[in-house]
């Protein structure tokens, strides 16, 4: 009974360390995002994203499928480091949901030279060959 009790605590808490762990590095996909979008890459920007046509974008106007769509969609609406200004995030929530699954929720804000436009995001990502990326991304 006491083994069983220990095995079990044991599992609770490698878990609960390998989930920090999987925080951590979600958050450090969309600062890596947030670092190349500031430098004006949205090539690099775009390496946070699953590289796939099942890739879901929802904007303001509609959902775009696919990597390259995304991209295409960013390179004509962001033309250059004006349009794109610097990117800051609010970060509300982090759920990883389980060990290949996560869920982000926060807000995002650009700083340009004649305005400042922002608004919320959704993500969830996957561990795709062992690596975070966006598979959903719901921004308004």
């Amino acid at each position: 009974m006491k083994k069983t009790i220990l095995f079990s605590f044991i599992l609770v808490l490698c878990s609960y360390f390998s989930f920090a762990q999987d925080r951590e590095t979600v958050l450090k996909v969309l600062e890596t995002q947030r670092q190349a979008w500031n430098r004006g890459d949205i090539d690099s920007y775009m390496q946070g994203y699953w590289k796939s046509d099942s890739l879901v974008f929802v904007g303001k106007t509609a959902p775009i499928y696919g990597w390259q769509g995304t991209l295409e969609r960013y390179k004509k609406t962001y033309p250059g480091k004006a349009a794109m200004g610097e990117l800051t995030f609010d970060i509300i929530q982090v759920k990883i949901l389980d060990a290949g699954n996560a869920f982000i929720l926060g807000g995002w804000h650009l700083k340009r030279e004649k305005d400042a436009p922002g608004g919320y995001f959704t993500l969830w990502l996957r561990k795709i060959n062992g690596e975070w990326k966006i598979v959903c991304d719901h921004t308004s």
